[in-house]
This record gives structure tokens, sequence and C-alpha cells, in this order.
């Protein structure tokens, strides 16, 4: 499905033509075939009794693979978002690798991707700005994107074996594979957190320590009289109060919409593939739900970005306020 996606885009940047509609509705209709044709493969895969006929719901946390020890392990949402980051270091890599004055299909598209991206985050943030953080946010983008969107191939949280013995729990008996990164807590908090602390290190460096509790605390504007200034100090500090309550809430707000919105998908076409009784019709009914997660996984990833973007412009603000 992201080949498909990437052929429109290029496609779609060319001169219209009606060669050129025929030959792309062709490769969509080839692609599609595929993709239809994986699906009805794909309840046969299923390894070591996943074809057992019942239905388990999907764990709210990431389910270990391996036991080396009480202090660390591996989990099935680590291996996925492993695989990402190899995705999208291997295509940094195969784009940049022969770099040419007319860039070929690649480069070309990540450079699109790349300047399209520049380019709102300078819209946001300012030209200053934008080049001192757009490492982070062009980054952060890409991977919660490519990670949602990998999350939603056939096999993701499908392929695994199935537990036996006394100990296991009769409604966690299948343990897959692989798992959507994104639809880990650990993950999203992870992302949540360290933007919060890079927020820090941009917002001191752009204000200064003294500057950056005044644009909390400090009252705004002029003020008349004695009792108005003590008023207005009161009331500014106040709010200072509530500001900073809610620059640390920020982290949670952020990790769990993320991880809610591509959690809750992945719980809609597990549910939606439990409606059918046979396996070779089973992923009929999650193919709606599957083009709507792919418009829902990427604009998470512009959320989560724009959000983060926004809080880090209202910080270095300089400008007066009304």
């Amino acid at each position: 499905m992201l080949s498909i996606l990437l052929n429109l885009i290029f496609f779609t940047c060319k001169e219209n033509s009606s060669n050129l509609i025929i030959w792309t509705l062709s490769i969509i209709a080839f692609k599609m075939f595929k993709f239809l044709y994986i699906f009805l493969l794909l309840p046969y895969l299923t390894f070591a009794g996943g074809s057992s006929g019942t239905h388990e719901a999907l764990p709210r946390h990431a389910e270990k693979l391996t036991f080396w020890g009480s202090s660390f392990h591996i989990t099935n949402s680590m291996i996925m978002v492993w695989l990402t980051l190899l995705f999208l270091v291997f295509i940094a890599h195969f784009a940049t690798k022969r770099m040419q004055l007319i860039p070929q299909f690649t480069q070309n598209l990540v450079e699109w991707a790349v300047e399209s991206l520049y380019l709102l985050m300078e819209s946001i943030l300012g030209s200053k700005l934008a080049k001192k953080t757009f490492w982070f946010f062009g980054s952060v983008f890409l991977f919660i994107l490519v990670g949602n969107w990998l999350g939603l191939l056939p096999g993701v949280g499908t392929i695994g074996w199935q537990l036996s013995g006394s100990g296991v729990d009769f409604h966690d008996q299948f343990r897959p594979f692989l798992r959507g990164g994104n639809a880990d807590l650990n993950m999203t908090a992870a992302l949540a957190s360290t933007f919060a602390i890079l927020w820090l290190i941009w917002a001191i460096g752009e204000n200064g320590l003294k500057g950056f509790f005044a644009h909390l605390f400090a009252p705004k504007g002029k003020f008349q009289g004695i009792f108005m200034i003590i008023l207005m100090g009161f009331v500014f500090a106040f709010v200072g109060i509530l500001e900073l309550v809610s620059i640390l809430l920020r982290p949670v707000a952020l990790s769990f919409r993320l991880y809610g919105n591509v959690f809750a998908g992945e719980n809609i076409l597990e549910a939606m593939t439990a409606l059918v009784d046979y396996q070779w019709l089973a992923w009929l009914p999650p193919v709606p739900f599957y083009f709507l997660e792919l418009l829902v996984g990427f604009v998470q990833a512009l959320v989560f970005t724009l959000l983060t973007a926004v809080f880090l412009k209202l910080i270095c603000e300089h400008g007066e306020a009304h």
C-alpha cells in the first residue's frame, strides 16, 4: 500500500495525459490485486495454532519475545521500531547514493518530502528556529508516519506462535512476532519525553534562564497605579503556575494521544477480522478500515509534529501580547 501512495505522488506531479492515467490506474490495480492476494493467504500464515478459531483481544502492552533475565528483554514492538529505523536509513542511503542535478524518482521523492516538511516547519517556527530544530521535527514526523504504515502490513500482529502449558493465561495464548511500534505506550512516551527535554533546552537557549521564567510569570503589558501592578502580579503568577502545570502535562497528553489512536486502529482491524467465521474471508471486513488507518497514520504523525512545533513557537515568541 505504501508503494501505491508513492506511485500516486510521483504520477500526479507529472503532466496529465490519457496514456499516463491508464498507466497509473493499471499499476494501482495490479498492486491492489497483490494486496488482496496477500490478505487471502494471511490467515494460513499464522504459526502454531493461530488458526484455532478463538479470538484473542489485542493486549494494551507490548509482549516479550525473549527472556534474558529480569532486567532486559526484547518485545515485539521493539522489533517493529528497529525495522522502521532500518527502512528509513535504507531509503535515505539509497536516495543519496548517486545524487544527480536532475534527480531520479527516489531522490526526487525524498527531496520533495524533506523540502515540504522544512517549508511547513519554517512557516510555523520561523527561519532561524526551523534551521535549528528541523532535524528533530522532520525525523519525528517520518518515523511516526513510517512506523504507523508499516504496522498495517499483513503479518504484523498475526504471525507468531501459540503458547501452551500450565502457566499460560487462557486469554493470552498467542504471541505475535511484530506489533506496531506506536501501539506501545513506552515508544510514544519516549518520543514525548525526548521532545520535553529538547523543548526546555531550546526555550532556555532562545530566551535565557531569566527570560524563560519571565515568559511564564512576569506581567505582560503596562499598568497604572501600585494596586493594579500588585493585582496583575498575582494574576500573572497564578497564570504562570497554570502554564507550568500545562507544560508538565504535555508529554503525557502527546504520548497518550498517539498511542491511543494507533492502538484503537489496531483494535478495530482486529475486531473486524474476527467478525467472519471463515478464515479465507477474514480479510474482507477490515478493508475499508484499513484505508482509513492509512489516513489516520498520516494525520497522527502530522498532529504530533505540529503540536510539538507550536509548543516550541509559543515559548520562543518574543512579540508583544495584546
